[in-house]
C-alpha cells in the first residue's frame, strides 16, 4: 500500500469536514450577532421558503449534471470526429456545459421561485 493511497482519502475527509466546520461556525456567529442586535427571529424559523430550497437544489443540481453529460458527449464525438487533443477538449467542454447548465438551472430557479 502506497502512502499516497492512505493520503489521498484522509485529505478529501478533512477538506469536507472543513467545509462543514467552517459553514456550521459561521452560521452561528451570524446568528449571534443578529440576536445581540436584537434582530428578529423568525429569520430563523423554516417556513414554505425552506421547503422550496430543496427544489431549487435539485433543479440546480439536475442542470448542472445535464450539462456535464452532454459535455463529454460532445467531446466523444468531437474526438472521434476532428484531430482536436484528448486531452484538452474534455475538461474544456465539461467545463463549459456545466456553466451553460447552472447558468440555465438559475434563470429556471428565477422564474418558478414565486409561482407556490
Amino acid at each position: 500500500m502506497h502512502v499516497t493511497e492512505v493520503i489521498i482519502p484522509i485529505s478529501l475527509f478533512l477538506a469536507i469536514f472543513g467545509i462543514f466546520y467552517l459553514y456550521l461556525s459561521t452560521r452561528n456567529k451570524e446568528r449571534l450577532a443578529l440576536i445581540e442586535k436584537g434582530a428578529d427571529a423568525s429569520i430563523f424559523s423554516f417556513s414554505k421558503q425552506a421547503g422550496s430550497s430543496w427544489k431549487v437544489i435539485v433543479l440546480n443540481l439536475a442542470f448542472l449534471l445535464m450539462g456535464i453529460g452532454l459535455g463529454v458527449f460532445i467531446a466523444s464525438i468531437l474526438e472521434s470526429y476532428t484531430t482536436l487533443d484528448e486531452d484538452a477538449i474534455y475538461p474544456a467542454l465539461i467545463f463549459f456545459m456545466a456553466g451553460i447548465g447552472l447558468y440555465i438551472g438559475f434563470t429556471q430557479t428565477k422564474k418558478h421561485v414565486g409561482k407556490e
